[in-house]
């Protein structure tokens, strides 16, 4: 499955949210620890800032929400799924 190519219509907020989900992918982000995490995202958010400084407060927001949900497993580690207690 190769990567999506950029549609004509793709906003700024969506170059700007798979530039993100690209940097977490080859930074390692997932395999950090949660404190790192923070600090990254406050790094990597300020440097998005200036990337793209049309983006409003909101949509800057919502780009750092997104990428630290896509940071969170979805079943949390040393659970498996159905596991009942």
């Amino acid at each position: 499955m190769g990567k999506k190519p950029r549609q004509a219509n793709d906003t700024l907020f969506d170059k700007a949210r798979d530039e993100l989900y690209s940097h977490v992918l080859r930074c390692k982000v997932m395999e950090a620890q949660r404190e790192h995490r923070k600090d990254w995202f406050d790094d990597t958010m300020e440097y998005l800032g200036e990337r793209y400084p049309t983006l409003t407060d909101e949509e800057m927001a919502n780009l750092r929400q997104l990428g630290e949900r896509y940071c969170e497993p979805v079943i949390p580690h040393g659970q498996t799924a159905g596991a009942t207690t």
